[in-house]
């Protein structure tokens, strides 16, 4: 199985940009963004993504509040979430996967490994 198709948040225009060039232009994958959790939760639906990379530090909905309200959503439970912070912490990110993250992305990220990044994650993920 094949990491085809990601859903993108982040409140960050430049990121998002940077995600976009690294999604679809280096990884050649499909990609759909969102610029908040609102947004994402409105426009989410008929997406049909692999895998879920959020940010965590949003105003109004934080990456792990959209993925529990997502979580909510029939056939969305069980997508993958990758989240991507700045707040690097090792307790910080241990406390992200013990609530189901399948990875954490610190930023700043090199863009041009990014979708690599990604797709490793992802078969591991199924590997498992």
């Amino acid at each position: 199985m094949e990491l085809k198709k990601i859903v993108h948040v982040d409140d960050d225009e430049d990121i998002r940009t940077i995600v976009q060039i690294a999604i679809e232009t280096v990884g050649e994958m499909g990609l759909v963004q969102f610029p908040n959790g609102a947004a994402a939760l409105q426009g989410i639906r008929n997406t049909d993504p692999d895998m879920f990379v959020f940010d965590v530090m949003m105003p109004e909905m934080t990456g792990q509040k959209l993925r529990e309200e997502i979580g909510k959503i029939p056939g969305y439970e069980h997508v993958p979430t990758v989240y991507v912070t700045a707040k690097a912490e090792d307790s910080f990110t241990k406390q992200l996967r013990s609530e189901g993250a399948l990875a954490v992305i610190t930023k700043p990220f090199d863009p041009m490994t990014l979708a690599d990044t990604l797709r490793e994650i992802w078969r591991d993920h199924h590997n498992a």
